[in-house]
């Protein structure tokens, strides 16, 4: 069995890994080929290009690289075309996926899968729709998404999300960590500014003076930012004026699992964490690590945000568990002053924060068979006749 995996940034690249693992558990002669990064690749992804190229978020971010982007779509979809699997699956980057399967469906009827249901409970419902026409099934994380994607006319499985069966880091894993890094018993305090360019840029300034104001009340405490390693770089360069000493966790010397691993008992580690939006709020979740998530947009992309949003919230946890504990400044709310008394009041009483996220880890399936499991079998069972 041959399956060609497109992935376009870490989130992705964390599924990716998980499926292909279990894939291979069922199927040990199967050959994958596609793009991904280092946790796809730890699974025997040879990655046509770089996956970094393709992290990009934002309608004006994605502007200067356009005509780049299209060439890789258009690459992309042709390997497809010319290696003729018997499955893509593309992984989340819907802007940058579903145009390859569309290229993939005009010219051939090479089965597609898309892993990461579209939040069109969210905003732009229409995108089911048009999903519908390049897409054969999907793979939600969400346990209430199946009927949106079905509505539409797609096939869709609840799948969980592999973060809720990761190891939860122990205290001698704490421990270690803490002398690796020379934290002594100093509260650690996370910060996650993204894994993309641009949201690093717009982010960083304001987290740390964020951070700056939060800790007048927390002396003593260490700032820990996990680093995602084609970002070390830059996260390294604005950390230079930040408080709290700050240490930056770098990948880029360790195995792919022990660089997942040691993000995840410094996540464990910290009584606190301010990050950007995203799939990262699952990861903090697992660890019961309580945190405010804060973001902001191009200034043009963010008008155009305000009017197709149509959730309260955007952050998983407080989506999956149907609670609004977790704190969130976004947009225009991305100030530090705002961000700073979020930290203040969810450091004051972070119980009920890590009550939505015990909820939360359970509906994504904690204890159960591993996602990566439930996704590649769901993958299989639909390819039989």
């Amino acid at each position: 069995m041959r399956v060609f995996l497109v992935a376009g940034e870490p989130s992705g690249d964390r599924l990716g890994g998980a499926l292909m693992e279990g894939l291979r558990s069922l199927v040990p002669d199967i050959q994958f080929d596609g793009v991904g990064g280092p946790l796809m690749q730890a699974q025997g992804l040879d990655s046509r290009f770089p996956m970094a190229e393709l992290s990009v978020m934002g309608l004006v971010e994605v502007l200067p690289k356009f005509f780049h982007l299209k060439r890789r779509i258009a690459e992309t979809a042709q390997a497809v075309l010319d290696t003729l699997p018997d499955v893509l699956i593309t992984i989340d980057s819907p802007d940058f996926s579903l145009r390859v399967a569309k290229q993939v469906k005009a010219q051939s009827n090479i089965r597609t899968v898309h892993y990461v249901a579209p939040s069109v409970w969210a905003w732009r419902p229409g995108r089911a729709d048009k999903m519908a026409k390049v897409i054969d099934q999907v793979l939600a994380l969400l346990p209430f998404e199946p009927p949106y994607m079905e509505r539409a006319g797609m096939e869709c499985d609840f799948v969980g999300h592999p973060v809720a069966n990761e190891p939860i880091a122990s205290d001698q894993d704490i421990q270690d960590f803490r002398a690796t890094y020379d934290l002594g018993d100093a509260p650690i305090i996370l910060a996650l500014p993204g894994s993309r360019g641009g949201e690093i840029e717009r982010l960083a300034p304001i987290f740390g003076e964020a951070l700056r104001l939060y800790l007048n009340d927390r002396r003593g405490a260490r700032i820990v930012v996990p680093a995602v390693a084609h970002m070390v770089d830059t996260v390294t360069e604005h950390m230079q004026s930040w408080p709290g000493n700050p240490v930056v966790v770098d990948p880029r010397e360790m195995p792919s699992d022990q660089a997942q691993a040691q993000k995840r008992v410094a996540f464990a580690a910290a009584e606190l964490s301010l990050a950007a939006s995203g799939t990262v709020s699952l990861e903090l979740a697992a660890q019961s690590t309580p945190m405010v998530i804060a973001y902001n947009l191009n200034w043009l992309t963010t008008l155009i945000a305000k009017r197709m949003v149509k959730l309260d919230t955007v952050t998983l946890v407080n989506l999956v568990s149907e609670t609004r504990t977790v704190p969130e400044c976004l947009l225009d709310d991305c100030q530090p002053e705002q961000i700073a008394e979020a930290l203040k009041r969810v450091a004051s009483a972070p119980d009920a924060q890590r009550d939505a996220m015990t909820l939360t880890m359970e509906r994504l399936g904690r204890g159960g068979e591993a996602p990566g499991l439930r996704a590649a079998q769901a993958v299989l069972d639909r390819m039989t006749p």
